[in-house]
């Protein structure tokens, strides 16, 4: 029997190989439910993601594993939103959007050489696969310089865009693993399941037994094959896969806690209608606000707010320390600025700050993972890759194929 602890993304995707393999499995989970940082809430008839989340269809480990149809999965338009001084501004990608073309080349975000460059990029990285992250290569922020692309286009779209990507605004991240992504925004759409992005981790976890995954149980140590509770409870196993966070992991294999984490912050308002006028994310180029990225998750996926209200969802990266009371009403103000009075009609639903949101894949940062760490230990989960949903998945079946070899 194969022990998993954890039933985010990695764990349910190591489990679902290996069953289908007809591998005898359980899954321990210390939360109350399933998908680690893949959950949705029910508040008042509104779906609440733990933080504004995608699912980006180019994905290949999400081809093979996930019936996406079964998901009932809803298009973002491709592009984004800008804000400027003057209102909004879009930049749409010309191959997916045609109707946007002519906007897009006459958006004051760019010029026409960005513009080109950005199509030039795109081609570029399609059909990349995760062999460019074998290398370590220069920061994202650095290769777009040496790639031509002007110091305010960086500033107006790149840095708010793939800082919402990499939850840090500064575009550190290793450039391999942002044309890695950028490829598969090309070659793909960004998508969320119509009723939540849990529901990733409820279609991969209803290819599993009955009573395979328990709940509010949590792991206190491994001892050999031996699994300890912290209830004092001891479970035998053949093989033990650790796949919960990477915080979480070190501890229970004694190894140094992990430091490099990017964060977020997102917050969620319920509205008469929606402020926007298309179904894409709106940008903000000043990261000094508290509105780094917003959007109307309703107007991406009608389920997501009962019939005649909107969600709106705004998410921040390396917020202030400041009160819960404090960040409303700063939060207010600056959405006032965006959308005026009619935000004086809104409904704060709720925040959720997730700290350890992602691991960091910094400049120089290496592909090289290790999912085996003994005979009969192993660990999976993006931390051990990159981050991404994609990097999960995968982490997650090549734990299994080790075992099923062994």
């Amino acid at each position: 029997m194969v022990l998993i602890i954890g039933a985010g993304i990695a764990g349910l995707s190591c489990a679902s190989y290996l069953h289908s393999k007809g591998v005898e499995i359980r899954i321990l989970e210390a939360s109350d439910g399933i998908g680690g940082r893949v959950r949705t809430d029910i508040e008042n008839g509104f779906l609440l993601d733990r933080g504004f989340q995608i699912l980006l269809t180019a994905y290949p480990e999400a081809q093979q594993l996930l019936n996406f149809e079964a998901l009932d999965l809803k298009e973002f338009k491709s592009g984004a939103l800008i804000k400027t001084e003057q209102g909004f501004t879009t930049l749409a990608n010309p191959f997916k959007e045609p109707s946007e073309l002519l906007s897009s080349l006459f958006s004051s975000v760019g010029s026409l050489g960005d513009k080109l460059r950005v199509a030039r990029l795109s081609w570029e990285t399609q059909g990349l696969d995760e062999e460019i992250m074998e290398k370590p290569t220069q920061s994202t922020l650095d290769f777009l310089k040496a790639y031509g692309f002007s110091e305010s286009f960086i500033y107006q779209f790149f840095k708010p865009f793939f800082g919402g990507v990499f939850l840090e605004n500064e575009l550190a991240t290793s450039a391999s693993f942002f044309r890695y992504i950028f490829g598969k925004f090309y070659d793909g759409e960004a998508t969320i399941p119509a009723n939540g992005m849990q529901q990733i981790a409820k279609q991969i976890a209803s290819k599993l037994p009955a009573n395979t995954i328990r709940l509010n149980t949590k792991v206190s140590k491994i001892q050999g094959n031996t699994v300890v509770l912290s209830n004092g409870e001891h479970i035998l196993a053949n093989q033990i896969v650790v796949a919960t966070d990477s915080y979480q992991a070190a501890q229970l294999l004694n190894q140094p806690l992990p430091t490099q984490f990017n964060s977020t912050i997102c917050s969620y308002f319920e509205a008469p209608k929606s402020p926007l006028n298309k179904p894409m994310l709106a940008l903000n180029p000043n990261r000094n606000s508290l509105i780094h990225n917003l959007c109307v998750p309703s107007d991406i996926s009608s389920h997501y707010a009962p019939e005649g209200k909107a969600l709106v969802s705004v998410s921040t990266q390396n917020a202030p320390s400041l009160s819960d009371e404090a960040w409303e009403k700063q939060l207010r103000m600056e959405l006032k600025d965006w959308f005026g009075t009619e935000v004086d009609s809104w409904k704060f639903l709720k925040k959720y700050e997730i700290k350890e949101s992602l691991n960091a894949f910094p400049a120089g940062s290496v592909l090289n993972p290790q999912f085996k760490i003994s005979e009969n230990l192993y660990q999976c989960g993006d931390w051990t890759s990159y981050p991404s949903l994609n990097a999960a998945m995968m982490s997650g079946r090549k734990v299994a194929e080790l075992i099923t070899k062994s």
